[in-house]
């Protein structure tokens, strides 16, 4: 299954690879409102299912949906992005056994996308230190490290916490034990995080099988998002996913974090764009962190309104 929205350019080779290397999978594309020709691309290729969406209802809306239209036992997600280098065959078993796997995403060079591929939960910690861009300008930090599984061989295979959803495997059971994808993060970020973490609270494992390996280019669906609302959909469902996982110490502190990391932010932003419009975006989500920061705790938060 792929969610698509504006992917004309990789949508099709992302199909012939998965005719290729898992025929015994029939595609489901979910499209979020292309305005592109990525439906025409899709729709050229024989024996793909299409729900076109009339509206961006965002990715975890979007899998609900595919995975709801089919009845197989096994869901193979792939980003758009992704085209299959090798046959699922041991995913298909791992995820019959365990519940969820993951094969090892590559660059267009070949070589294993560490710290993207397979992460740990986040932490409180590791997603302060995110959100102050400790992890980007001190990459081999301890906590990063733990994070980012830059401790661990990519070419290894064993049970992992959170794969990167571009690439995933799961049975329809543990889909529907766990209620589907939370369609609370929107329009993307965190809804795969928060969905293994779930899984593996139920008592399902994930397993890493690096023998199944595909190509992604990465960043395409970030680039789908409008660039001035970014910041406030990345931050308000990093707060949603502390809400639900976060003790509240834990949940408190990302919400500060939120508040304090917004004005270097801005101020880069300013810089970048040489335009004061980052001011707009950076006092919304101050208002909305600010907010939760101060309030009772519901386990439930809204979106910024952009």
């Amino acid at each position: 299954m792929i969610v698509t929205r504006n992917s004309e350019e990789v949508i099709g080779l992302c199909l012939d690879a998965l005719a290729k290397m898992a025929p015994q999978f029939t595609p489901v594309v979910v499209d979020n409102a292309s305005t592109d020709d990525t439906l025409q691309r899709v729709r050229a290729h024989e024996g793909v299912r299409v729900i076109a969406n009339l509206e961006n209802r965002g990715f975890a809306a979007a899998v609900n949906q595919g995975v709801e239209v089919t009845d197989a036992d096994l869901i193979l997600l792939l980003n758009p992005d992704v085209t299959l280098l090798t046959a699922v065959d041991t995913l298909v078993e791992a995820s019959e056994k365990y519940g969820l796997a993951a094969g090892k995403l590559v660059d267009i060079t070949g070589r294993g996308q560490a710290g993207f591929t397979i992460r740990r939960f986040p932490t409180a910690a590791s997603l302060i230190f995110e959100l102050f861009g400790i992890n980007r300008l001190w990459r081999s930090n301890p906590v990063n490290r733990r994070y980012r599984y830059l401790d661990k061989n990519l070419d290894e295979a064993g049970v992992v916490e959170q794969p990167a959803g571009a690439f995933l495997m799961f049975r329809r059971d543990v889909w529907r034990q766990l209620g589907g994808w939370d369609e609370e993060f929107y329009p993307i970020w965190f809804e795969d995080v928060d969905f293994c973490r779930r899984a593996v609270g139920a008592g399902f494992r994930i397993q890493y099988i690096p023998d199944a390996s595909a190509s992604h280019i990465g960043g395409h669906s970030v680039t789908q998002v409008p660039a001035s609302s970014r910041a406030g959909y990345w931050c308000a469902s990093l707060i949603r996913y502390a809400s639900k996982h976060f003790r509240e110490p834990g949940y408190r502190g990302v919400c500060a974090a939120v508040v304090f990391s917004s004005i270097p932010r801005m101020v880069a932003g300013m810089m970048l764009a040489r335009s004061l419009a980052p001011i707009s975006a950076y006092s919304k989500i101050v208002r909305f962190a600010g907010l939760r920061l101060v309030s009772a705790r519901r386990p439930g938060v809204k979106r910024i309104r952009s």
